[in-house]
C-alpha cells in the first residue's frame, strides 16, 4: 500500500510584471490556510515520509508551513515548477519503494490534473462526494489523498487510486 498526497500550494501574492513569477511569495491569506491544512494534516494522521516540493518561492513556503506540524524528509525540485501531470506521475513513480507515502507539493493545472487521473472510479458514496468536489476545482491549499494498493511507485497507474479525502481550506 502507498499514499500520496497532492497539495497545491497556498495563495500566492498577485503577480506584477516586475517580479518573477517563480519568485512569487505567499500571501497573508495563503500562509493561514498552509498553516490550517498542516494542522488538519497531523491531526488525521496525514503525515507524509518524503515531500517533493517545486523549488518556486510560494510552494516553498507552502512546504516549510506544512512541515512546521509533523517532520518529514523533505526535497525541492526545480522539474516540479509549473509541471505538468505526466511529469509529476514520472517523478513520483522514480521514488523509492522503500518509501510509503509521498506528498508532491505543486503548481496547478499539473496538480488537479494528475489527481483527477489517478483517481479511480468511486466505489462509495463519499467517494463520489469528494470526487465531485475535487472535479468541479482544486483551489490553492487543498489537499488530495489518495491510495494504491502497489509494492511500488513505478507501478501507480491512472485510475487506480482510492480518493481518500479531498479537503480545501474553506472545508476547515
Amino acid at each position: 500500500m502507498k499514499r500520496l498526497y497532492l497539495l497545491r500550494h497556498a495563495k500566492a501574492v498577485p503577480a506584477e510584471p516586475a517580479l518573477d513569477d517563480h519568485d512569487r511569495a505567499l500571501a497573508v491569506r495563503g500562509m493561514h490556510d498552509a498553516s490550517a491544512m498542516a494542522r488538519y494534516m497531523r491531526k488525521n494522521g496525514f503525515i507524509p515520509e518524503l515531500v517533493l516540493s517545486s523549488n518556486s518561492a510560494r510552494t516553498h513556503q507552502t512546504t516549510e508551513l506544512v512541515l512546521r506540524e509533523f517532520e518529514a524528509r523533505s526535497d525541492y525540485r526545480g522539474a516540479l515548477y509549473l509541471a505538468e501531470a505526466g511529469k509529476i506521475l514520472a517523478l513520483v513513480q522514480a521514488t523509492p519503494a522503500d518509501v510509503a507515502s509521498v506528498m508532491v507539493v505543486g503548481h496547478n493545472p499539473g496538480m488537479e490534473d494528475l489527481a483527477n487521473l489517478l483517481a479511480r472510479e468511486p466505489v462509495r458514496r463519499k467517494e463520489r462526494v469528494r470526487r465531485d468536489v475535487l472535479e468541479e476545482k482544486f483551489p490553492t491549499a487543498a489537499l488530495a489523498v489518495l491510495d494504491f494498493d502497489i509494492a511500488k511507485w513505478r507501478d501507480i497507474r491512472p485510475g487506480e487510486g482510492a480518493l481518500v479525502d479531498f479537503v480545501r481550506p474553506k472545508d476547515l
